[in-house]
């Protein structure tokens, strides 16, 4: 009886042991994993909003071209077309509508003739000088999204 005692009590304890190696071990595993995942998620966030403003800011110095300018030209717009592709990579479809809306936006104000300084204050007045207004708010709500999550 004294032999299975000791055996029982050295049974218990290793698996004691076992299970307490255990437990650390996915303590340390769950950890370095919700760790990881956090990581690439701001990653991507990341990622999205530095195209998101590369976007904004040469659509804005387009736009502001555009107003000034007639273009039959398309070079111009090529940085602008692959951002635009970049997004459909990664963003969500109203975030590259929005980005095709402005895009549109570019492209007809280039053909429309030259605005005088009254026929920009007018557009302004009428809201035509914030095309980016709509594409901002699109990103804005899918950055969000990563920050609840």
């Amino acid at each position: 009886m004294d032999g299975s005692g000791s055996f029982l009590t050295a049974m218990v304890g290793l698996t004691g042991a076992a299970i307490g190696g255990f437990t650390s071990f996915m303590t340390s595993w769950l950890t370095v994993r919700t760790q990881l995942k956090q990581k690439l998620k701001e990653v991507a966030r990341e990622r999205r909003e530095k195209v998101y403003s590369d976007f904004i800011r040469e659509a804005a110095r387009l736009f502001g071209d555009a107003l000034g300018h007639e273009r039959d030209d398309v070079s111009d717009l090529i940085a602008l077309y692959a951002l635009v592709a970049h997004m459909r990579l990664v963003a969500r479809s109203d975030v590259v509508e929005r980005a095709e809306n402005v895009l549109e936006a570019i492209v007809v104000a280039y053909l429309e003739p030259n605005r005088t300084l009254h026929q920009l204050r007018e557009f302004a007045h009428n809201g035509g000088l914030d095309p980016l207004r709509l594409f901002s708010e699109a990103c804005r709500k899918e950055l969000e999204r990563f920050d609840d999550a």
